[in-house]
């Protein structure tokens, strides 16, 4: 394995994460003005980095609007950095824990102590945001961290690893280049904590190789998120944000809706208002500087490849929005599609689509959505549009998923104070807010014990203050001397 540091030297990154373990073990563990020193220089650097940030994630994708880049990915960042500045004498601060009578003389508190080095493997989707905002709670608690961002962006990587040479020194943050068997002997690395974002087969394969080494894990994996529309609630306003959804960063994100649960009665008004909101969205048709191109071919035909088979066992697809004649105008430029019918058991239905494809399936009451998401794996996220009435209440307290947005899509990620994570197989652990510190950081209980030591009472000879003890404490019976 081969990694990059601010030398500029090809080391063993078992090396680097040696040097990165003794620096935290040998230096003072990092003060609040340190921290926020180190989370002013990232936010700097992403400032300063911007221009090239832009332009390597559209070059790696083919075509990415620079708006959609500093939007989706730039500005939640900077968010995140403010947020933790912000918050972090908060987050720091030792937390004092109930004692109860017995032990009333002393007391008790919680510490929040770094874990010491942290790896994060980042996804190409998002592959500025995915990698530097697990970096900043990674430095906000205190820790060192090693980057190993994706193969599938190499230009966007170079640009990161340029930044992080530029800012921090090598026992502070290390970037780590490489293709797959990169990736498998980093996740095999004794870390203190490996953070993972990616699909959930990859996921896999990283907790295994992370048990090697006991190393703790969170996994931000995906799955597939449903979008649920209320009977009568097909309109514009709904439609937009749930086209907003699907097709930013052309319906790669692993929050995205995967596919759609329509009322039987509102399926001819919601193919036409979504293909009236995707007008609306990109009149230029997929020419429009604003709608992105698949990453890669494989990613392209896996995802033709879906529609294919989707359409060769009976279901409808709908091309919304663009001409079909002109949407390969660009190089690996997808037309929004709707899939209507596809039969459950078919690819679509059953492998996270990440593109811009939306199978809708029809019900006709409430208790066979509930029931259609309750049979599959639990997803990321789950999407409810309607009234907050007892049907919203329903949906809400019957199904689990990560996050769930009502009334919107994805926009929940860009809360920071609230946790972000999956459930299942969409993942394991959270982050942002107050539990994305408490993720990479150890919580250390202290008992402080007191002048007096009620019990030091019942210790060994036992006598009648430990019948008394048992016997207030349990409520049973005396017990007999030498049982």
């Amino acid at each position: 394995m081969i990694l990059n540091t601010d030398t500029h030297e090809s080391v063993n990154a078992t090396d680097v994460l040696a040097r990165q373990r003794h620096a935290f073990l040998n230096e003072d563990v990092p003060t609040l003005k340190q921290r926020k020193a180190r989370l002013a220089k990232l936010r700097a650097a992403v400032g300063a980095y911007r221009e090239e940030l832009e332009e390597a994630v559209s070059q790696d994708f083919g075509h990415r609007s620079r708006h959609e880049t500093g939007i989706l990915e730039l500005m939640v960042i900077i968010q995140s950095i403010n947020y933790l500045s912000r918050n972090l004498r908060r987050f720091m601060k030792p937390e004092r824990r109930h004692v109860s009578l017995f032990y009333r003389a002393g007391s008790a508190h919680v510490e929040f102590q770094p874990l010491g080095v942290v790896g994060i493997m980042a996804p190409w989707n998002y592959p500025v945001s995915l990698t530097l905002i697990p970096l900043a709670t990674a430095l906000a608690a205190g820790n060192r961290a090693m980057l190993k961002p994706s193969e599938l962006t190499p230009e966007t990587s170079e640009v990161i690893r340029r930044m992080m040479v530029e800012t921090f020194t090598a026992e502070e943050v290390s970037v780590v280049l490489g293709g797959p068997e990169v990736g498998a002997a980093f996740s095999r690395l004794p870390l203190d904590h490996l953070f993972f974002t990616g699909s959930t087969q990859v996921g896999r394969k990283v907790m295994n190789a992370a048990s090697e080494n006991l190393v703790p894990v969170t996994l931000e994996l995906g799955g597939k998120s449903p979008v649920i529309i209320g009977r009568g609630h097909v309109n514009s306003r709904n439609m937009d944000n749930i086209v907003f959804g699907k097709l930013s960063n052309g319906g790669q994100t692993c929050v995205a809706p995967d596919y759609a649960l329509v009322h039987e009665d509102d399926l001819e008004s919601f193919v036409t208002e979504y293909s009236t909101s995707v007008s609306r969205f990109y009149p230029q048709g997929p020419t429009s500087q604003d709608y992105t191109s698949i990453v890669n071919d494989q990613h392209y035909q896996r995802l033709t490849g879906l529609i294919k088979e989707a359409r060769e066992q009976g279901a409808k697809v709908i091309e919304t929005g663009f001409e079909p004649e002109t949407a390969v105008s660009r190089q690996r430029t997808l037309a929004p599609t709707l899939i209507v019918g596809a039969s459950d058991d078919s690819a679509i239905m059953e492998e996270e689509i990440f593109g811009p494809v939306l199978p809708i399936r029809t019900y006709r009451h409430l208790d066979e959505v509930i029931q259609y998401v309750n049979d599959r794996p639990r997803p990321l996220a789950l999407y409810y549009f309607g009234e907050r009435d007892g049907d919203c209440d329903r949906v809400l307290q019957r199904t689990t998923s990560g996050n769930v947005g009502i009334n919107n899509t994805i926009m929940h990620v860009a809360q920071e104070d609230l946790p972000f994570g999956g459930v299942g197989q969409s993942g394991m652990g959270t982050y942002h807010g107050i539990e994305g510190f408490r993720t990479m950081s150890h919580a250390k209980g202290v008992f402080s014990q007191g002048h007096w030591n009620l019990p030091s009472l019942v210790r060994a000879p036992f006598g009648r203050f430990a019948e008394f003890a048992l016997a207030l404490t349990i409520g049973v019976g005396k017990t007999k001397r030498g049982a």
